[in-house]
C-alpha cells in the first residue's frame, strides 16, 4: 500500500506538485482544512493532539483538522476528518476564513465552522490522532489561553478571537 501524497502548492495556492507525508521541507507549502465547532451554549470543542504526534503533540487545538491529500478538496477533507477523528458525519457546516499560516510549516488553512450540540460521549475519537475532547466554555477557554498559551496550538487564540466576532453575525447556523 503506498502512502497518500499531500498537495504541494505555493504562495497563491495553485498546485504544483505532490509529496510523501515526512519528506516535506520548510519551504514546502501546503493544505489543511480546520472544523470550529461550538454549541448553542458559547462553548467551544476542543480536541488534544495525541501525544504520538510528530507536530505539537500533547497540544489544544480545533475540534477537527487536516492535511490535504492528492485528490482531495479543502472540503472533502474536512467531512473525511470530521468523521475520522470524532465520528462526526451529516453534520452541516459554513466555510469561516481562509489565511496562510506562515510559521514553522507554511500552510494555507480554510476553517469551517459547526453549531452542534452534542454530549461530549456521543463522539467516538479516533486515538492514534486524538488524545481527548473537551467542551471548554468561553470564560474557561479565555483564562486557560491567558494562564497557559503553551498547551494550545498557536491559532487557537486568533480561532476564538474570529468566531467570538463573527458567530451570530450571519454566521450563525440553525
Amino acid at each position: 500500500m503506498s502512502k497518500a501524497k499531500i498537495i504541494i502548492v505555493d504562495e497563491k495556492d495553485s498546485v504544483i506538485g505532490l509529496k510523501e507525508r515526512g519528506t516535506l521541507k520548510p519551504e514546502d507549502i501546503y493544505r489543511v482544512s480546520a472544523l470550529w465547532i461550538q454549541n448553542s451554549k458559547g462553548d467551544t470543542l476542543l480536541a488534544q493532539r495525541s501525544f504520538n504526534k510528530k507536530h505539537d503533540p500533547g497540544k489544544w487545538g480545533p475540534a477537527v483538522a487536516g492535511t490535504i491529500d492528492q485528490g482531495e478538496t479543502y472540503e472533502s477533507n474536512i467531512i473525511k476528518e470530521a468523521e475520522e477523528e470524532i465520528g462526526l458525519n451529516n453534520c452541516h457546516f459554513e466555510k469561516a476564513f481562509y489565511k496562510m499560516n506562515d510559521g514553522k510549516h507554511k500552510h494555507f488553512v480554510q476553517w469551517y465552522f459547526a453549531l452542534l450540540d452534542k454530549d461530549i460521549h456521543e463522539f467516538t475519537i479516533q486515538k492514534e490522532e486524538v488524545e481527548q475532547i473537551k467542551w471548554f466554555s468561553r470564560e474557561e477557554l479565555l483564562k486557560k489561553l491567558a494562564d497557559f498559551p503553551d498547551i494550545f496550538l498557536k491559532s487557537t487564540k486568533e480561532c476564538v478571537d474570529y468566531f467570538s466576532n463573527n458567530v451570530g453575525s450571519g454566521m450563525h447556523i440553525t
